[in-house]
């Protein structure tokens, strides 16, 4: 029952005149920023010592996975150590 619906839509699909996308533009037009925009987008000199967090970030983020990958080998070690030693 699904497969004629489906054959259905597809035909329909295929029977539509293809949408050339050279007709519509696929970007709104261009506003200009007010000065709220604006002063949003500017850099913030109060803000400036907090920017670089993100390497610290990374680090972090390796060193987790570096233990998270150490914490499954030694669990995997510990697990074959138990299946050897019980035969």
């Amino acid at each position: 029952m699904a497969q004629p619906a489906f054959l259905s839509s597809l035909r329909s699909r295929l029977r539509s005149p293809p949408q050339h996308p050279h007709l519509q533009p696929s970007r709104g037009y261009h506003v200009e920023l007010g000065a709220r925009e604006k002063a949003l987008v500017e850099e913030d000199v109060a803000l400036k010592r907090f920017k670089s967090y993100k390497n610290s970030v990374k680090q972090v983020s390796k060193i987790g996975n570096v233990l998270t990958i150490a914490v499954v080998v030694a669990c995997g070690y510990e697990i074959a150590v138990l299946a050897t030693s019980t035969k």
